[in-house]
């Protein structure tokens, strides 16, 4: 049987039997709560000194010793779940638990007489912070209507109200409840709405900023625009080639040469030096002089030479051929 079913049937049982508690206290998960007896119980205690704390069992028509009270001295049967505060009488509760939502009693007696104070203690779990949500987004015209949705995650009997944090919006954020919907102009937006988390042992409160129709709220941005790409394109792997094609000029060009020349970086990781010797079918530049032009290796445009001098290491694992044309000597 739940806690809260239980306790209800206690109340109720408690009513028939003429039981009735003389004080609701609430208190909240986790933390501590203090029970006390009105200052005429104090005086009487202090009168007889013979005094006992006491609460319902789920066996009903039994209730169990959680102090006793003797002249001065005292009686804890639960220490480390409660605390007697001797200056005031008072029972604190350490660490509240679910299970600490019950009727308690204090009783004190003179004689033949004894005067009992009872206290129903109800057990809540705070709210957490809450969060907003947009269910619904329309922006259209210089209008922008939304629909905001505000949830705590944690929390007991959590209720949920809206309302402006500015003066002067007309109630625009006014409304009782997790939802609210909104239609403005965007002319007239830069207000707040605040929705207000509650339960009868704690509140928190979140904020939505109105201007740009919730854009840029709770991490929303502008949809993306398109962009070129301007990253540098990469090989497929650490040892591509890129070969560029160098088509020689139609006819002669009086006076002048053409150099064709290969540029080397290594692979990623790799030492970053410039090879000594060149690739296989390309003649080393010291073999071109006077303008001459050697004999082109297969596949490869006419005048094609090999120069380390000539070489420019790239932070890309790539080869590429260039071309230089110069005057003869």
């Amino acid at each position: 049987m739940g806690s809260g079913l239980w306790l209800r049937l206690l109340l109720a049982l408690g009513a028939l039997w003429g039981i009735r508690a003389r004080e609701t206290v609430l208190g909240t998960l986790g933390e501590a709560t203090l029970l006390r007896i009105p200052r005429q119980l104090q005086e009487r205690t202090q009168r007889s000194g013979e005094a006992s704390w006491k609460k319902l069992t789920e066996e009903l028509q039994r209730k169990k010793f959680l102090l006793k009270i003797s002249g001065e001295n005292y009686t804890e049967f639960e220490p480390g779940r409660v605390s007697f505060h001797p200056r005031d009488f008072s029972l604190e509760i350490l660490n509240t638990s679910r299970d600490d939502g019950r009727l308690y009693e204090y009783s004190v007696s003179n004689g033949q007489e004894e005067e009992i104070w009872q206290i129903q203690l109800e057990v809540f779990e705070p709210v957490a912070h809450p969060s907003i949500r947009i269910l619904r987004r329309e922006l259209s015209n210089g209008s922008c209507s939304l629909e905001l949705r505000c949830t705590s995650e944690r929390g007991d009997e959590v209720s949920y109200s809206w309302e402006s944090r500015e003066n002067g919006t007309g109630g625009i954020c006014s409304g009782n409840g997790s939802s609210l919907n909104l239609s403005y102009s965007l002319r007239n937006a830069g207000f707040g709405c605040v929705c207000t988390a509650r339960n009868p042992v704690s509140s928190r409160e979140a904020a939505f900023d109105s201007s740009r129709c919730g854009f840029e709220q709770l991490g929303d941005r502008d949809p993306p625009q398109d962009t070129p790409d301007t990253s540098p394109a990469t090989p497929d792997s650490a040892g591509a080639t890129i070969y560029a094609q160098v088509q020689k000029p139609k006819g002669t060009v009086p006076g002048a040469t053409t150099i064709y020349a290969a540029a080397t970086g290594p692979p990623p990781g790799a030492p970053r030096s410039v090879p000594d010797e060149p690739p296989r079918g390309f003649p080393a530049l010291s073999q071109v002089r006077g303008g001459s032009s050697p004999t082109p290796p297969v596949g490869a445009p006419p005048g094609q030479i090999w120069s380390p001098k000539i070489c420019v290491l790239s932070k890309e694992p790539t080869t590429v051929y260039a071309s230089v044309t110069l005057p003869v000597a």
